[in-house]
């Protein structure tokens, strides 16, 4: 990292709340943190980081050296719960060889099991909610005391809108820009951990977009459980997203997750109309057939759906599209299993994250009971991997011979000698090194391609170049 990003990440952090300003930690003092989950949480853990370091915690990347260690969970699905409890067996050894360090649970799976953590787990001291952040030095406090703490209120009203994320990469960075979710599908246990939808404000958003600037960020990606349902009273996520664009005409801008119900055409538009956000989706389907969806209360039909990626796809020559698909839900038959590969086909995904239905308790769907074996579920998911697979490499295949514009992030996880970054389709990129540097934009000629990745070879390194009069025509520049 160099010398700039290192100033930013220091003068820029969290101003600390009234009641946890009374809590200030010594400056020798480590915190370890461990991410699973979704983007929310890796945005979340940036959050936490700076509300600690506020109080004089140092961020530590070596357990050995930490006085605190969290894990930030995630329990949208039984499996990432599952390897979270396999990691909390691990720190209940370290901590019978370290008797007074501090271990917390954050988080989705904290809000959803809460005492549970607290009793089974015996070396856990710290059960902390995502609303509940701010605690976090007074909570530590009183465990480093001896008394162990629970924290897993909602809140109508926070999104932590006045915190700078202590953020450790300067080049692509996630911007949390609204929390909760409003949909309550049935098979989701999101507005049960994180609440209802509450936006920040836009005008706080374009600030920290304008702080990442400042320190050389690339990309950023703007998120949300629902991110297009988006609304600060003034503004909805159409004009957040103008707004965005205009901060840093260098600066790629994303979102994820949205909800095809609130994909307007003004969104639709202002995507188009922006060269630096990029043309790319996430649509989550979930499946191909209108009765499970009615069933997963998805409030669209397939055929609205469809008519939706054709408007999207008219509107935006060359974008790429992305979908979440269930495997398994209840009740699903081999028909309507066939009808969510149909959708597949129909569509043409660039590429889809699919899972196998998991019940999660409280949720609507745990009623319906958990019907189907669960071979047919694997065996259904891998069809649908398959497929996808299929239609994802045949999409790559049309991009050989072409040129790309890639974004520069780091080097190849296989090669040392290689480079890999992506384009504004959010496509994967392998490229020689060549004389190619970390956070550039670089012309890229495809030569070859898989299911999920490009190779090429760098045809111009140039950045991007805006007119000056556009910006400073929006007090940019």
């Amino acid at each position: 990292m160099d010398l700039p990003q290192i100033v930013c990440l220091s003068f820029f952090h969290y101003i600390p709340h009234p009641r946890n300003t009374k809590f200030t930690m010594s400056l020798h003092r480590h915190v370890y943190l461990e991410t699973y989950g979704c983007q929310m949480n890796l945005a979340d853990s940036e959050v936490v980081l700076s509300i600690l370091a506020s109080s004089g915690f140092k961020h530590t990347d070596d357990l050995t050296r930490a006085d605190v260690v969290f894990v930030n969970t995630c329990a949208v699905r039984e499996n990432a719960e599952q390897r979270v409890y396999g990691r909390l067996g691990d720190f209940k050894h370290y901590k019978r060889e370290n008797p007074g360090v501090v271990i917390g649970v954050l988080g989705c799976m904290a809000e959803r099991l809460r005492k549970d953590l607290l009793e089974s787990e015996s070396h856990i001291d710290l059960v902390v909610g995502p609303d509940e952040y701010r605690r976090l030095p007074e909570l530590i406090e009183n465990a480093i005391a001896g008394h162990k703490g629970i924290a897993t209120r909602l809140s109508r009203s926070e999104n932590y809108d006045d915190i700078i994320p202590l953020r450790t990469d300067g080049l692509t960075a996630w911007i949390s820009v609204m929390r909760g979710c409003d949909k309550f599908c049935t098979f989701c246990v999101v507005p049960f951990t994180r609440g209802r939808e509450r936006s920040r404000s836009l005008a706080s958003i374009i600030r920290e977009l304008e702080h990442l600037s400042a320190c050389g960020f690339k990309e950023a990606t703007l998120l949300g459980q629902n991110v297009n349902s988006y609304s600060d009273g003034n503004y909805d996520f159409a004009d957040l997203m103008a707004s965005a664009a205009l901060v840093d005409r260098s600066m790629r801008i994303r979102f994820t997750t949205s909800h095809p119900e609130d994909m307007s055409e003004k969104l639709i538009r202002t995507i188009a109309e922006h060269e630096n956000i990029c043309n790319y989706i996430h649509l989550p389907v979930q499946s191909g057939s209108d009765r499970i969806l009615e069933l997963m209360n998805r409030t669209y039909t397939r055929e609205q759906y469809l008519k939706l990626v054709t408007k999207i796809r008219s509107m935006i020559p060359g974008v790429s599209l992305s979908t979440d698909i269930i495997a398994g839900f209840p009740t699903e038959t081999a028909d309507d299993h066939r009808m969510t590969l149909d959708v597949l086909r129909e569509v043409n995904y660039d590429g889809a994250f699919t899972f196998r239905y998991s019940p999660r308790e409280n949720t609507k769907a745990w009623q319906l009971g958990d019907d189907v074996p669960e071979q047919v579920k694997i065996e259904r998911l891998n069809e649908i991997i398959d497929v996808q697979r299929e239609i994802s490499y045949k999409r790559n295949q049309e991009m050989v011979g072409q040129t790309a514009e890639v974004l520069v992030e780091g080097e190849s996880k296989k090669s040392t000698r290689d480079y890999s970054g992506r384009t504004d389709t959010n496509k994967m990129v392998v490229f020689p090194k060549g004389n190619a540097q970390i956070g550039q934009y670089i012309k890229i000629k495809i030569e070859r391609t898989n299911s999920a990745t490009l190779f090429g070879q760098p045809v111009a390194r140039a950045a991007r170049v805006y007119e000056a009069s556009r910006l400073a025509a929006n007090g940019y520049g």
